[in-house]
């Protein structure tokens, strides 16, 4: 039913809330009070949609997480050089992270649900799915000599890890990265994951 104040439904309501409250205060910090506060709806109408604050947060996590992979795939698959494919995703997550700075924190600095925990098992289904994507777009590379055969959480810590922590400084407000800081940062992940002769 939605909200004749506003025309947003209560879930939207309560998502869109629990994302300002999540990225602004953290998971663990944020009381189920101010999260019905946030988002302005009912004791009622919060059960309705959803059971426990996880369950909001799982929920919250899963969809913000599609959206970038999402995002993430569109700009890795429509870049044929390897070289190119792995520079222009620092690129993109650094630019993500500036267009989305709430969504960007709570990935950056929240731990993922885990399986057993709400939103746990889609999370894990999702970066499944993810994952092998990647690795068809990685394997011709890594096959004609371009890149290493790398597991996917060296992959990641190699290719994303120096990005994520200039995204926590940014966040931080202990420094705004240049363009030409990010374009290093994409060299970096070039020189650390390309193939050596």
């Amino acid at each position: 039913m939605k909200s004749v104040k506003n025309g947003r439904d209560g879930r939207t309501r309560i998502i869109e809330g629990a994302l300002r409250r999540f990225s602004q205060d953290g998971v663990s910090a944020t009381t189920l009070a101010s999260l019905r506060e946030e988002s302005g709806v009912s004791v009622g109408s919060f059960y309705h949609h959803f059971a426990s604050k996880e369950h909001v947060f799982g929920v919250l996590y899963g969809e913000i997480l599609d959206a970038y992979q999402e995002a993430f795939l569109a700009e890795l698959t429509s870049r044929k050089e390897a070289r190119d494919g792995i520079e222009a995703v620092v690129a993109f997550h650094m630019r993500w992270a500036g267009e989305h700075p709430e969504r960007a924190r709570l990935l950056v600095s929240e731990r993922p649900p885990r399986k057993h925990e709400p939103g746990g098992a889609e999370v894990a289904e999702s970066r499944r799915a993810f994952f092998r994507e990647v690795s068809d777009w990685w394997r011709p590379h890594m096959k004609d000599g371009q890149l290493q055969p790398v597991h996917a959480t060296m992959c990641y810590v190699l290719w994303l890890g120096p990005a994520q922590e200039m995204c926590r400084l940014w966040f931080a407000g202990a420094h705004t990265p240049t363009d030409e800081e990010i374009k290093g940062l994409g060299e970096a992940a070039w020189q650390s994951l390309r193939q050596r002769s």
